[in-house]
């Protein structure tokens, strides 16, 4: 049972009810993390309009799901993992795929940079150790992508504290921790 339960479009205050009438919209549906986050108009939408910015980035759909499988892992959110392999599957990745992620690694060079320094980035609070940064440019990434990542990595890390806290129900497919 969760411990702070989600909103209605009924019962969400008038701004988060437009964002969530927006989500189902999209999406289909309003998946309960949105409906916890539409406690509060500012943090819903601020994480709305983070993730629709960071889509325009140069990490593409599989990229940005490999980072949020490396965080969600990384933070055991249960909720997280199972809408990103879910959306992960969707945007392409393979069930090995979406597994390598979950291990901070990948099958090819670039995803399993991309997975890595994600979860580095979690594991060590931002404290990488010394000359971390030369192997994942070596890898390919560079300091654009390490940035974009990075905040994808914060973007991800609000839902997987969010999910641990409210003890968000799983409206996804369940896949285990």
């Amino acid at each position: 049972m969760p411990q702070i339960e989600p909103v209605t479009l009924d019962t969400a205050q008038p701004r988060a009810a437009e964002t969530l009438n927006a989500v189902k919209a999209k999406l289909g549906m309003v998946p309960n993390l949105f409906s916890t986050l539409g406690h509060s108009p500012v943090a819903l939408n601020g994480y709305v309009q983070l993730n629709e910015t960071l889509t325009q980035g140069r990490l593409n759909a599989q990229e940005r799901e490999i980072v949020a499988l490396a965080v969600g892992q990384e933070n055991a959110c249960q909720y997280c993992l199972s809408a990103h392999s879910l959306m992960g599957r969707k945007a392409g990745l393979s069930d090995e795929q979406i597994q390598q992620a979950r291990k901070g690694s990948g099958v090819d060079d670039l995803n399993a940079a991309v997975a890595g320094f994600a979860q580095l980035v979690v594991k060590s609070r931002g404290q990488l150790p010394a000359g971390s940064l030369q192997s994942f440019r070596r890898a390919g990434l560079d300091d654009e992508l390490m940035l974009e990542i990075i905040a994808h990595v914060a973007l991800n890390v609000l839902t997987n504290y969010t999910n641990h806290i409210a003890e968000t129900e799983v409206d996804f497919p369940a896949v285990n921790v």
